[in-house]
């Protein structure tokens, strides 16, 4: 004990007796513990801060904050990560347990939910029933993509209300009206049909709206549409409406010819044997017409790879139409040079320029297939098109030689028929059809990569822009660009699958106008 006297003014004296610790607690142990503290504490706020934020469970007492902030002090795990790894143990348990038959399965989540609450379910039990539910719906889903791509192949091999009627009115207007039948061209226009001073289009088709878009896109881009010459092909059915159209709609200074493949004496059975063996026989047919989804193992393919196939099975393949661009030195004994376009092209820009191209002796002027990005159209190799565990396809051909393209060709006659590629063709033709198409699978172009093997000349990409049928992310501005854009593909744009943003490509150049167009309500 201490006394401490402490003196005033008014000479009044207090007696103050304090009490002082022991002195053995320094002063420089208060102040080691004072700094201590004072670390301490920020790390202290900022967990509390990190709690709060967190906001799962929210603590409103000192209780609940200390069992929070205890385990983080002392370096443990807390609950609700505890019990996460837990839930990732009985997961992978569950995975490769065996789903009792007969498990009714909640068909939504919030149904699961209240299963949970009125049946108490454990851990396991939740799990169980999750991953069930998840492997219905990835069936569920997968299902619908298969019937989705066989509606669109469907709908894409079948011709639209519009289409049928006009050719239907066409045909009938034939046989009704003199102008309808009237010769095409005019007899003073003859001579021009074999003349090399002009450009000589071919095209064959039994699409009458969309031949007439080929050739109204071509004359209205031309510099030079008194020079065009279009010999349109079509089948026999067809020919009557294909040539009311074209007699009714004159595309003047343009010329026109119209033909039916039964009107070319050179197609005659001798000449293309080959082609009636394709479309006779019943097992070709049956794979082009039969029940596409027999016999296909849905669940060892991918929607892509069976997209694939349907369009390799499209009847257009195993028409005569499809072939005839084999026999173009035979069909034109007295061209020197044409361009072969299919009928789902539109023509942006003067094509005059391409009778300048020089193939360097090469028969096929073509835009090559591999140079580009995307997957679906110009990243193409010859093994995207054939089967290379067949011992001739190995033998003979390169997977990863670039491919081409078909629907716009610059073809050179003259060259041509010094080559054997139309026997080449026949004859892969026929050893595809011995082996039970197990070579290729995908119509005209297959054979023709063999057959122009070593004849083709790569041309400028912008003369050609394909994969408008395919990809509804196609470029627009590029689009616009190109001389020739392609709708191959499923999606063509008279379709109503047709990629709507791509369609007013198409659309520009249908004669609206027209009567037959007009009472027969296309693309209303």
């Amino acid at each position: 004990m201490r006394s401490i006297t402490i003196s005033s003014s008014n000479e009044f004296i207090d007696l103050m007796k304090i009490k002082v610790a022991a002195r053995h607690i320094s002063y420089r142990t208060l102040f080691h513990t004072i700094l201590i503290l004072a670390f301490l504490l920020p790390f202290v706020f900022i967990l509390t801060a990190v709690v709060t934020l967190e906001g799962v469970n929210k603590c409103s007492s000192i209780d609940c904050l200390g069992r929070r902030i205890g385990p983080r002090l002392l370096g443990r795990v807390d609950d609700s990560e505890r019990l996460v790894r837990d839930f990732y143990k009985i997961l992978n348990e569950v995975s490769t347990q065996e789903i009792p038959d007969g498990l009714k399965l909640p068909d939504s989540f919030s149904q699961l939910v209240s299963d949970m609450k009125n049946n108490h379910y454990d851990a396991r039990t939740f799990s169980l029933v999750l991953r069930a539910m998840i492997e219905k719906f990835e069936r569920d889903l997968r299902e619908s993509k298969f019937a989705e791509l066989m509606n669109k192949h469907f709908a894409a091999s079948s011709i639209p209300k519009g289409i049928h009627c006009l050719s239907l009115r066409l045909t009938d207007e034939y046989s009704s009206n003199a102008h309808a039948r009237r010769q095409l061209p005019s007899p003073e226009f003859l001579p021009v049909l074999s003349d090399n001073a002009y450009h000589h289009f071919v095209l064959a088709t039994d699409n009458i709206l969309a031949a007439s878009v080929v050739v109204s896109s071509a004359v209205q881009s031309s510099s030079k549409p008194e020079k065009i010459v279009f010999h349109v092909i079509t089948d026999k059915k067809t020919y009557a409406g294909m040539h009311s159209w074209f007699a009714l709609n004159s595309v003047a200074p343009a010329i026109v010819e119209v033909k039916s493949v039964h009107q070319f004496d050179w197609l005659t059975r001798e000449n293309v044997p080959v082609l009636e063996a394709v479309e006779s026989h019943n097992g070709i047919r049956n794979y082009y017409h039969g029940n596409h989804i027999a016999g296909a193992n849905l669940s060892e393919t991918t929607p892509r790879r069976f997209a694939s196939k349907l369009q390799a099975r499209s009847p257009k393949y195993i028409s005569l139409l499809n072939h005839l661009r084999i026999y173009l030195p035979e069909l034109f004994p007295n061209l020197d040079k044409v361009v072969f376009l299919d009928d789902d092209i539109v023509i942006q820009r003067d094509l005059s320029p391409l009778w300048d191209i020089d193939l360097y002796g090469n028969v096929n002027g073509a835009v090559e297939t591999c140079r580009g990005e995307d997957e679906w159209v110009m990243s193409k190799r010859l093994r995207n098109y054939f089967n290379f565990s067949h011992p001739l396809i190995a033998k003979h051909l390169d997977p990863e030689e670039c491919a081409w393209a078909y629907g716009m060709n610059i073809f050179d006659l003259r060259t041509w028929r010094k080559t054997n590629i139309r026997e080449t063709y026949h004859s892969w033709l026929k050893e595809n059809l011995r082996s039970n198409l197990t070579m290729w699978k995908l119509g005209t172009l297959p054979p023709a990569l063999i057959a122009f093997k070593g004849h083709v000349q790569p041309i400028d990409p912008s003369w050609h822009m394909l994969g408008l049928g395919y990809q509804s992310k196609t470029n627009l501005e590029n689009a616009k660009k190109a001389a020739v854009i392609h709708y191959n593909g499923q999606s063509k744009p008279w379709l109503e699958i047709g990629f709507e943003h791509l369609r007013p490509f198409w659309t520009k150049y249908v004669n609206y106008s027209n009567d037959f167009i007009k009472n027969c309500h296309i693309l209303e």
